[in-house]
């Protein structure tokens, strides 16, 4: 049977974003249809003569709201924004994906300004969970996860600084990669902090996120190859990553670790609570997202306070209290723990945990102002660790026939992401046996 043409993949992904009973008006804030099918149409022209621009060569992706395309204004998910002056070019990660073939479909909705887990946007509306609608997609990624697992595009781009790739893969039952941090470069992604920032590929599979990521950092695709199973050291972090488990993901974890048992995975249980009382604390003091979007919206806040999502406004002026004294603090004492955190694992493989410790919120539970503050911090929990640490991290789907979604992170140190990609290639093919 002959290959699809990528122009038909791609007007079947531009006919479920025009879908009116769907999600494609919440999740999709740019369409870029014209273009789009100018680029597939030259990826379907090169497969006829026998070249390809790469591994990415005709892929439909989606990339978040937040990065510069050139000649437009770049929103990231806020109204105060949309009269911006236009970018003046690519960003980074942009140029990368359109030499490699990619056509892009869409910029994407997040919550604004990407400082949530939660996925809501009052500006432009709130894409419905895949699985349930009256459920939240989870942020800030909120419709790259929803527009990857409902086929409006094959792999969506979104950023991490706390959990933003991980949290919506995981609520909405897709693939979701938080890179080490220098992998890829930032520049031309609406910034959140400097310090904690990357960006990574959701997707219905691992391969997909793979190739997605090699090309956005300059890398060589290789074949992925899946590690073998038997053997592999996987630590499971006991205490606060484990801590308010709802009944879902308590039994999917334990499906989980009993089906990486069986395979012969080395499963052992970690005390690492120096570390995160560590990390408690010094986040007590603000933290470092909420410090460095405070230096990058403090003038705007003040000229347009009153158009922010509040909650997301509540988040950034919780920094305008830290001292430089205690920034520099802060910095100091995190890299410390980084390397100490480092040498900690280094006879492990990787750590294995619930992406999530609940389910994705119903819409109506986050509704005020403390049960979001509630529900977002429960979301964030346990990726914002891995963002603290400066590791790469990988939230894979858990089987399930029926309920919601509940994703399984595995999480390596920082620099050994093509190694975490085989690591999460077998397991998932665990998962799909």
């Amino acid at each position: 049977m002959p290959a699809r043409l990528i122009r038909d993949r791609l007007e079947e992904s531009l006919a479920r974003i025009a879908d009116s009973k769907g999600e494609g008006a919440r999740a999709c804030l740019t369409v870029y249809a014209t273009t789009a099918r100018l680029e597939a149409d030259a990826a379907d022209a090169r497969a006829r003569a026998g070249l390809s621009l790469g591994v990415l060569d005709g892929a439909i992706v989606s990339i978040k709201d937040l990065f510069d395309v050139k000649g437009e204004p770049t929103r990231a998910g806020s109204k105060i924004l949309v009269s911006a002056p236009p970018a003046t070019a690519d960003a980074p990660v942009v140029r990368r994906l359109r030499a490699a073939g990619a056509v892009i479909v869409a910029k994407t909705n997040m919550t604004e300004f990407a400082f949530s887990g939660i996925g809501l946007n009052p500006h432009f509306g709130t894409p419905g969970n895949p699985a349930d609608r009256a459920r939240v997609p989870g942020g800030s990624s909120s419709g790259a996860a929803v527009s990857a697992a409902d086929d409006m595009c094959e792999i969506a781009i979104g950023t991490d600084t706390g959990g933003s790739t991980r949290i919506p893969a995981a609520v909405c039952g897709i693939v979701g990669y938080k890179p080490s941090r220098q992998r890829i470069p930032t520049d031309g992604a609406f910034p959140l902090s400097f310090t904690l920032d990357s960006i990574g590929p959701l997707a219905r599979n691992v391969a997909d996120c793979a190739r997605a990521d090699a090309v956005m950092a300059g890398d060589e695709p290789a074949p992925l190859e899946p590690v073998p199973l038997a053997g592999l050291r996987l630590g499971i972090p006991l205490g606060l990553p484990l801590a308010e488990l709802d009944a879902t993901v308590t039994a999917r974890f334990a499906a989980a670790r009993a089906a990486l048992s069986r395979a012969g995975v080395r499963l052992s249980e970690e005390r690492l609570d120096d570390f995160f009382d560590a990390m408690l604390r010094i986040n007590a003091k603000s933290g470092f997202a909420p410090a460095e979007a405070y230096s990058i919206h403090r003038e705007r806040l003040a000229a347009h306070g009153a158009d922010y999502d509040p909650n997301v406004r509540y988040r950034i002026e919780r920094g305008a209290a830290l001292s430089a004294a205690d920034y520099v603090a802060m910095a100091r004492e995190r890299a410390e723990l980084v390397r100490a955190l480092d040498a900690r694992l280094a006879d492990l493989d990787a750590l294995v945990l619930p992406t999530t410790p609940i389910v994705a919120p119903r819409m109506d539970e986050v509704e005020t102002r403390e049960t979001f503050a509630a529900k977002n911090t429960l979301l964030l929990r346990n990726t914002s660790i891995i963002n603290f640490f400066d590791q790469c991290a990988i939230s894979l789907p858990l089987p399930r026939e029926s309920g919601l979604p509940v994703g399984l992170m595995l999480v390596a140190c920082n620099g050994h992401d093509n190694r975490l990609f085989r690591i999460a290639a077998a397991v998932e093919r665990l998962f799909a046996g």
